[in-house]
């Protein structure tokens, strides 16, 4: 009787343990502000949302590049521009009624990562590659492609190079921790191509040591190349080839198992894709709130209750559209014809366009 009893304490204090420990690994759940669930696990280990810490911060730290024009370029005046700057700014006027609400920190291709797994930028908008590894064992998540891009090689014109073959023998400076690295490595194995890789933590010093000739070329996103190639002393001096050497699908990144704070990311930029396709623009914004059409009603908020579902106001998706435009206006203003740049929109036209892949989702 005595062993009985003491197995059978034995085993109550075993179960009570085996509970406690798969009670410290669940997630927390909290309601926000508007009255729906948001389920999480920080790295802080708090159990509350990024959504919530934004919220009662009253301010968006957005982390960007900071030197690539189009993109996220910061001026003498300290003013921020470009597609990913606009990226938070619509972030910002979605989740708090206010595009200015946002502090931005420049973070460098090796640091980025870090930056965000450790809650120190909310979201990253830093022409960022989505991949199976980043995706999964780095730990992050990829909101929609705000820009498909493909890896290019820029060269000097008179350098004679015109093909990645004629690289044998020379240098090309790249980027470290970046896809652009490994993306170089392969290209050149698969053509039997010898080369010095000549690495550098900031892109900065890379495109320094291309203008100076230490390199015969410089490799990136083909976007970026096209960006950079503006600020060097004579630009004109300077081509691309005529060589795509990978898919990157470019947009912005939150930290993984933060589902309300991803919805949230994710819903605003399908929110400016969505306002193209039905014709809604910072200019008629107004006026199309008085719209018959279903979709956009439910699109700006004058019917339904989406943006409660997402722990926002319903008409979140109007403050974005309100602050930046939908995405063909932010694209058109940082990259396309009223940009320096005049990119066509190729692969980054509407889904109704012959060749375009934006899309998005119902707004149902």
């Amino acid at each position: 009787m005595h062993k009985c009893g003491s197995l059978l304490i034995g085993t109550l204090l075993l179960v009570a343990t085996l509970t406690a420990c798969e009670s410290s690994n669940t997630t927390s759940s909290t309601t926000n502000s508007s009255g729906a669930n948001s389920t999480s696990t920080t790295s802080t280990g708090t159990g509350k949302s990024r959504l919530d810490i934004v919220k009662q911060r009253g301010q968006l730290i957005c982390g960007v590049d900071g030197k690539i024009p189009g993109f996220s370029f910061v001026n003498e005046s300290g003013e921020y521009s470009g597609l990913d700057v606009d990226i938070c700014k619509a972030v910002a006027a979605a989740v708090l009624g206010d595009p200015n609400a946002v502090e931005y920190r420049n973070l460098d291709s090796t640091e980025r990562f870090e930056a965000l797994k450790a809650g120190e930028v909310d979201i990253l908008s830093r022409n960022t590659t989505w991949t199976i590894s980043r995706d999964t064992s780095v730990g992050l998540e990829f909101a929609p492609t705000t820009f498909y891009d493909g890896q290019g090689m820029m060269v000097g014109k008179d350098s004679g190079i015109t093909k990645l073959e004629d690289l044998q023998g020379k240098a090309v400076c790249v980027e470290a921790g970046t896809t652009s690295e490994l993306n170089l490595t392969d290209a050149l194995r698969q053509r039997n191509v010898q080369s010095e890789t000549v690495t550098f933590q900031q892109a900065d010093p890379a495109y320094a040591a291309y203008a100076e000739g230490r390199c015969q070329g410089i490799t990136s996103d083909r976007s970026q190349l096209v960006a950079r190639r503006s600020t060097l002393p004579n630009p004109d001096e300077h081509i691309l080839l005529d060589v795509t050497m990978s898919k990157e699908p470019l947009g912005p990144v939150t930290v993984n198992n933060d589902s309300a704070w991803f919805d949230v990311v994710k819903w605003t930029t399908y929110a400016l894709i969505e306002a193209e396709e039905l014709g809604v623009t910072q200019a008629n914004i107004e006026q199309m709130k008085t719209n018959a059409n279903p979709n956009i009603k439910r699109l700006l908020g004058t019917e339904g209750d989406l943006g409660k579902g997402l722990g926002l106001s319903n008409d979140f998706a109007a403050n974005a559209i309100k602050a930046v435009g939908n995405y063909g206006e932010v694209y058109e203003r940082n990259l396309g014809q009223g940009s320096q740049f005049k990119l066509p929109r190729g692969l980054n036209a509407l889904w109704t366009t012959p060749g375009g892949l934006m899309y998005s989702p119902p707004f149902r």
